[in-house]
């Protein structure tokens, strides 16, 4: 496959997908679209990843660039691609198909448990993947779910934890992409603005849980075999 993935903060980049498409022999390129960076042709790509950011993806006059990210994103849907959105690519996503992207009641931070429901077994994306989770949360954005488009997890924090539409366009709120190292550096630069709160553990809370890692690194590859055999069927 030839991958594309739109980075949204420097730090918040492909992570262990990126390691996943190594594995197996996939293309990757990326456009920082922070900087302005140009898109590529949609021809030129079979998948479209979007990862995560600091900003909300309703902030279009603080960051005008999302104007030109949101247009690229409903392209490349319109293309039927395959697209993956994690945390505010989720919500760019969202944003794009009429549904809302907006500020949560409150923050979600840390392993926190989501629960995959019944219509996640009925789209060969998720299919035989667990019903439930532990996985990394770092959002205090939330979205409102698209026509069209089916919620297939959720938690108490936050009732759209994922969602998919027309089985090619996928939105995760969660982040599967982070390893031990991506917290340790995402706690070095903003580990100060974590406080207490009801759906908010500490770093020393979050932080060397490695058994969490590796079922989350399982269910990622899971998932993305899955697009990989969906793509190819």
């Amino acid at each position: 496959m030839k991958i594309h993935a739109l980075i949204n903060y420097s730090i918040a980049d492909l992570g262990t997908i990126e390691e996943w498409a190594n594995d197996e022999g996939h293309t990757i390129t990326t456009s920082n679209a922070y900087e302005n960076d140009t898109y590529p042709e949609l021809h030129d790509l079979d998948m479209l990843i979007i990862l995560g950011g600091i900003m909300g993806a309703y902030e279009e006059d603080k960051f005008p660039w999302l104007i030109s990210e949101k247009k690229f994103i409903k392209k490349a849907i319109e293309a039927n691609k395959i697209v993956l959105g994690i945390c505010l690519g989720a919500q760019l996503i969202a944003d794009v198909l009429g549904g809302k992207a907006l500020p949560h009641t409150h923050q979600e931070i840390g392993w926190w448990k989501v629960k995959f429901n019944s219509e996640s077994q009925n789209t060969p994306i998720f299919k035989n993947l667990p019903k439930e989770l532990e996985v990394f949360q770092f959002h205090g954005d939330t979205y409102e779910l698209p026509n069209e488009a089916v919620c297939i997890a959720g938690n108490t924090a936050c009732k759209n934890q994922a969602f998919i539409y027309k089985d090619r366009v996928v939105g995760l709120q969660f982040h599967p992409e982070f390893n031990e190292e991506k917290l340790q550096e995402i706690v070095s630069i903003h580990g100060d603005e974590v406080k207490p709160g009801g759906f908010v553990q500490l770093p020393e809370e979050f932080l060397g849980k490695t058994h969490y890692h590796k079922t989350v690194y399982r269910f990622l590859y899971s998932l993305l075999n899955n697009i990989e055999n969906h793509l190819n069927s």
